[in-house]
Formats: C-alpha cells, structure tokens, sequence
C-alpha cells in the first residue's frame, strides 16, 4: 500500500499512514503470536502474568525478537527490513491484542458465562437465586436446566478424548456479549480521541510507558546530535544486565536448587506480629526493576506523593487498631472501607478538576457538537470532536440499553457505564499517562457508590444477577484498561510521525483478530485441559468472587451500609480539594492528589517501594549530577525495564511447550 502524507497543522513535518499491506501482514501474524503467548502464559502456566499491565511485558519481548529480525533483514535483505510506521502499527497491534487476551476482555469474560452454572449447588442456592434472572442468550447453558450441565461440567473438567467442543452452545452467547464489547470499545475510543488534545497537547503530560517502545523503535539519532542510539548506548546494555543476571539466577533455580535464589520480595508485615503493628495490612515490598526504570522517568514531587499517601494508609491501619475501631473490608477489594471511601472522594474531586482545567477545550469541543464548527487540528485527530462526542454518546446510551436486556433497570446501568468510563477509567487512564503505573486497579465499584445514597440488597434479584456480570468483567479489576493503550498509542504516533486518524484501521483490526484468536483460546483451552487445572484466579477467583457478593446481596449477609461511609467520602472529598488548592496555590508543593487516589489500590500495594527506590535515586541524582546525570542515566533505567521484560517472556516460551517446566517469580503480581 502507497505511503499516504498528510500535513498537520500542529507541525510542519509531515506525517504518513500507519497502515501498509506488508505492515498489516506481519501486525496480524504477530497479533495472533501474541494471542497464543499471553493465553499459554497466564491461564496454562499460570506463573507468568504478561498481558494484563499497561505496557504488557508479552510485547516488549515480541519487539525485542522483531527488531533483532530487523538487523538480520538489514545486513542480508535490506528489502525486507521493516519501516518505522509498520514497526509502530505493529507494536500498536501487539498492545491492543496482549491486553484482550488477558484482564483487559477475555480472560474475564469467558469464565464468568460458565461459572453461575458450574458452582451452583444445594448449598449456595445460586440455581434458585440467579438462574431465572440470567437470560437464555447471555450464556452458553440453559438458565432453565439443573447446575453443572455438560457445556459448563466439561469446561472446567475437561472433555473426554474425542469429545468435540461445545460450539453451537457457545455461538450466541459470544455474539450477544461481542456486541457489548464492541460498544465498550467503541466509547473508549472515542473517549481517547477526546482526551488526546487535552492530555498531550495541552497539558503536555508524559506518557512514560510510551518512551521505552519509541527509544527501540525510532530510527537511530543522526550523527553529531551528542545523542547515541538507545541500542548502542552502553548505559542501555548496563541495565539490560542487571535484571537479566538476577531473574537468570533465579530461574534456573527452578532448575538446580544449588544455584542461588535471589529474593525480589519481602514481606515485611510478617515480622510486625504485635498489636496494632500487626493491623498495618498487606506490606509487602516487591523489588521490580521494570518500575522502577519507568518511575525514575516522573517527577519527583509525584513519586514522593505515590509513596508517601500508601504509608499514611498503613498508619492509619495502625491507628485505626490502637483505637479499638475494627473497619470492615471494602467489599471485593483489598483495603478497608474507610480508606476505599475516602479513594472514592479524591476520585470525584479529580475527576471534576480535570473537567475544570479542561473547561476551554471543551467549550471548544462543544462547539463544534452544537454549530459544526472546525477545531484546530481536527483533520488529524483519530476522530473529529463531533463525531467523537456523537460516538460515545451513542456507545453509552447502547450499552445501558444491552444491560437493560440483561435485567438491570435502565438507569442504574446508565450509572453503571458512565462510572466505570467517566469517572474510574478517566482517572486510572490519568495514572498512566501522567504516572506511568503499569497496573491500573481502583478501589471502589458503582455499586459502592450507590451505596453513598441507598442500601444495594433492596435492588432487585435481576438487578443485582445483572450487576454481578457487569462486577466480574467490566467494573472490577481495571488491570489491561484498553483506554490506555489506545491514548498511549496516539501520544506514540507523534514520536514516529504517524497519521492519528490512519490508526482507526490499526485500532480494528487489532480489535477483530486478537478477538477471534484470544477467544478461541479462551474457550478450546479450558475443554481440553480442564479449567479447574489452570490459573486459579481466573476460574475460581474474579467471577466466583462477584457472584459470591451478589448471593450475599441477595440474602442479606452483607452489612447494610454505615453512615460512616459518606463521612469518608467527605473526607476524601476535602482532603483532595486541599491538595488541589495547595498545589495550584503554593509553588513546590510536594504533595499531587493523584498520589492520594491511588492510595488503596492493588496497584500501589504492588509498587509503593519501587516508587520509594525510584524517588531516592532521583533526588540524589539531581541533587548531585543534576538534569545532565539524570539524562545520561536514563537508558540505564529504560534498559531495567527491557531487561526485566524480555527474561520473563524468554522463561515463558519453555514453559508453553511444557507447561510443568518451572519458571521464576516476577515481582509484579
């Protein structure tokens, strides 16, 4: 396919199309590649999870071996080297399929259509409960049959030898519920090309999860810049060493026990065994050199900020013990409800102040909804303004609507949608961009937010069967949010000077590909292998646990909702709108708001001392070598990560042949 130019009005270098025939080609055969990789990885192997982040370290490793085919094809058969925009595209496609394969789409749906059927029994009552509300063409077996019907027995045992697979069960079900993803998908990519202009033109944020791919991707620096190519930069092979060496060692411990075992992880809340110490919660300090390069990339204002509002949740833990207040847990989520409420605040308050600070553009955008009229650089976007705002607001009407169908009440799925899009992704798409976390997990559900105004066990029984599908794919755990990969990658397109609008193509065929091919997996795997043998949090985990909670709806065992609830809320609500004002008020303020809404979150469970190592290293790099240090160290750091990221899926590969092959444990659970 010719090289489409385009002239942008932002710029005056001109852009080209992302798509070529051979690019397309190879983005296909890698996106199916991809598919297979993370599926055998996470559900199969179970050990190494590389898909569900937002940079999934399944295609940094795709990358490295495409770009090492690329110098071979450059020395012998320059004809076949890749461009830089089909090296883009393809990436791009990688990301997108990486991220559907795992907690992003898949890896949640399929099971959760099994699992109503399979552990109702005399005992949880779930026949009586839920099949009646469940309609017949939302899952592969008869809500009107008994429990453990063939379709869902065999899924989790596994079919006898020479049994086929189930497919004429499964066809209308995962037609109904691929029109629900397809809308989804079609509001985040509105939503995205929303946000685009704010984010990167406006506000300028640094998208840091899009340096290291643009670094490897990029054509080579020219000479006399006093810039070295990020692969010949020794800085680069440095760090590339160290994580390599350490998850090398640890590896081939699996293998020989005589060889060293180097611990990544330390939980230090073991040796805190007395009152109230012991009621700090989970404090585990995981050592992972991936976040470690990537927060190094921050501000250091916003790393103290991450670290620092996750201690104050431990010492409120501790406080909260020593006073004799015993807080409940916040439901389906690892921190206790006090803290989730106040999360849920900050969440609210930084949600609105991005609508605040974004008040000019979007009176812009509006005006272009209501009179038609032309936005600067609107040829370029992914999409135009209007047809944008048209799209989502037509995807979410959609959506609700489908819910509707499904048995919830058609408001309450209109909050539901527009929670999960507007509020709980626009900010955890914030923590990426502007944070570079590679998880994106929150700490409250739209149904914890009703909670805030009415008692959830009054709903009714399809209400709540409903929300119990919409809890175990779309509301709860937000790691692989597909929103930031389709920000990240229009953020990426500047670097490579592609066209924005020519990804809607990229972004579809991703889409469709890695559907067809993560969802065959999806369902032929667990038939032949047996799901019960598979990863336990994806079969008996996630959708187990949102079904558990609306049986505990249903019957009345959850607690009723407390009044101090809302007064959390309030806090969390004040506390952010004082950081908001200090910050804008008082220069050097080192305190972001964004650290406190991601305070709760799995996400900094995970990463709290990581973000601690990163924010020493770079204070004292400033302090003592200042912004000339900080540059020179900088491959260094994005080579912790590609390091880090290519020695987990070299460890992987083994393991998909054979899936009892050990491989070792990476710090980012």
């Amino acid at each position: 396919m010719a090289a489409a130019h385009h002239k942008t009005s932002d710029s005056t270098t001109t852009r080209v199309n992302a798509l070529t025939v051979r690019g397309v080609a190879v983005g296909v055969v890698c996106v199916v590649v991809t598919c297979f990789v993370v599926c055998y990885a996470e559900i199969v192997v179970g050990k190494i999870q590389l898909g569900y982040m937002q940079l999934p370290p399944a295609v940094i490793g795709m990358l490295v071996m495409l770009l090492g085919a690329q110098a071979f094809f450059r020395r012998f058969a320059p004809r076949l080297q890749l461009q830089t925009r089909e090296l883009y595209s393809i990436y791009v496609m990688m990301l997108i399929a990486a991220m559907v394969a795992s907690r992003g789409i898949l890896e949640k749906l399929i099971p959760l259509l099994i699992v109503p059927n399979y552990y109702a029994d005399a005992t949880n009552h779930w026949r009586s409960m839920f099949f009646k509300f469940i309609p017949r063409w939302a899952v592969p077996w008869n809500p009107a049959g008994p429990a453990k019907q063939p379709v869902a027995a065999g899924f989790y045992n596994s079919l006898h030898t020479g049994q086929p697979i189930p497919w004429n069960m499964w066809v209308v079900p995962l037609c109904a519920w691929g029109l629900f993803v397809a809308l989804m998908m079609g509001a985040m990519i509105c939503l995205a090309a929303l946000l685009r202009k704010q984010w990167v033109d406006n506000e300028k944020l640094t998208f840091p999860l899009v340096q290291l791919p643009l670094e490897m991707i990029s054509a080579p620096a020219q000479s006399g810049t006093g810039n070295s190519h990020f692969f010949t930069n020794r800085m680069t092979w440095v760090g590339f060493i160290v994580p390599t060496v350490i998850f090398g060692f640890n590896g081939f411990h699996q293998y020989m026990p005589s060889i060293p075992d180097i611990t990544t992880q330390v939980n230090i809340g073991q040796y805190l065994t007395s009152p109230p110490w012991n009621a700090i919660g989970m404090f585990t300090a995981y050592f992972t050199f991936a976040a470690v390069g990537f927060f190094y990339l921050l501000p250091t204002d916003l790393l103290f900020s991450l670290w620092f509002f996750f201690m104050v949740t431990r010492v409120e833990n501790i406080l909260a013990s020593s006073w004799g207040y015993q807080p409940v847990e916040m439901p389906m989520y690892p921190c206790k409800e006090f803290v989730g409420y106040q999360v849920m605040g900050a969440y609210v308050v930084l949600a609105g102040y991005m609508v605040y600070t974004a008040r000019g553009y979007i009176k812009t955008v509006w005006s272009s909804v209501i009179f038609g009229s032309r936005a600067d650089g609107a040829e370029d976007e992914l999409l135009s303004p209007r047809l944008s705002v048209k799209g989502l607001a037509t995807c979410v009407l959609l959506m609700a609507a489908w819910l509707h169908l499904l048995g919830m009440d058609f408001l309450l799925a209109l909050f539901t949608v527009c929670t999960t899009l507007f509020l709980v992704g626009v900010v955890l798409a914030r923590s990426t961009a502007e944070a570079g976390m590679l998880m994106t997990e929150t700490s409250f559900r739209p149904v914890d937010m009703y909670r805030l105004v009415a008692d959830p066990r009054s709903l009714s029984s399809s209400n709540i069967t409903a929300m119990a599908f919409m809890d175990g794919f779309m509301t709860r755990d937000q790691r692989g949010l597909l929103l930031t990969s389709f920000l990240d990658s229009l953020k990426f397109a500047d670097g490579v000077q592609v066209r924005r609008r020519s990804l809607s193509a990229v972004f579809a065929i991703a889409l469709v590909v890695s559907i067809v091919t993560a969802g065959w997996l999806h369902v032929t795997l667990p038939y032949r292998l047996g799901a019960v043998q598979m990863y336990s949090y994806v079969y008996t985990g996630n959708p187990v646990w949102a079904f558990q909670d609306a049986h505990a709806n249903l019957a009345h065992t959850n607690p009723p909702p407390a009044f101090a609830n809302d007064i959390w809320f309030l806090v969390g609500m004040l506390v952010t709108i004082a950081l908001v004002v200090l910050r804008t008020t008082l220069s050097g303020f080192p305190l972001n708001p964004l650290g406190y809404a991601l305070c709760g979150s799995w996400t900094m469970k995970v990463f709290w001392f990581p973000c601690l190592v990163a924010w020493l290293i770079k204070v004292l790099v400033l302090r003592y070598g200042g912004m000339g240090l900080y540059r020179r160290l900088r491959p260094l750091f994005l080579g912790l990560v590609l390091g880090e990221f290519t020695v987990a899926v070299l460890f992987t590969l083994p393991a998909i042949v054979n899936r009892f092959i050990p491989t070792p444990l990476f710090p980012w659970p």
